[in-house]
């Protein structure tokens, strides 16, 4: 889906993934399966992932873009139902998407659904950009936004195509 409506404040990608829900929801929320959403053409960041897995609890980790770009990046869980959907406003204390934990209804929310397909999952990604965002400001975000995380999710969509055929 490309956001072509610059009111547009909401975006909806889907995946069919070769991998059951559980694996799915793991690779979201496993530290140490997260490295799919590191850039492969960049060195891997030396911090190591923060994960809190509770409503509340906090999502961080290092986004190397190039060598002059890096950043946290990551999110506070605000719904979480076990292998079936993952909520939470993205971004970082400091970081991008600027996330501030006094106020979550200012970042972007992002919203993680997995449906069972037989032996794969098909997994719906929403990203809803917050009232706060001045619409003049939209229209840039979205480029950015949007296509990040198709880039973001397409490595986990090959890593776990790569799991189902052995390589």
């Amino acid at each position: 889906m490309t956001n072509t409506d610059e009111r547009q404040r909401d975006f909806t990608l889907t995946w069919t993934l070769a991998a059951s829900r559980p694996e799915v929801f793991r690779a979201w929320t496993d530290p140490d399966r997260l490295d799919w959403f590191y850039n492969p053409d960049q060195p891997m960041p030396s911090d190591s992932i923060e994960l809190d897995l509770r409503v509340g609890g906090v999502w961080r980790q290092r986004m190397v873009i190039d060598e002059d770009t890096e950043y946290f990046t990551g999110g506070v869980y605000r719904e979480i139902v076990q292998d079936e959907r993952l909520v939470f406003s993205w971004g970082a204390t400091d970081g991008w998407p600027a996330l501030d934990p006094r106020d979550l209804d200012a970042s972007p929310l992002v919203t993680l659904v997995l449906s069972e397909l037989g032996d794969r999952t098909e997994m719906t990604l929403h990203v809803e950009v917050p009232a706060s965002l001045p619409d003049d400001g939209v229209p840039g975000w979205w480029t950015m936004a949007e296509g990040g995380w198709r880039d973001t999710v397409d490595r986990l969509e090959a890593k776990l195509e790569g799991v189902a055929t052995g390589i």
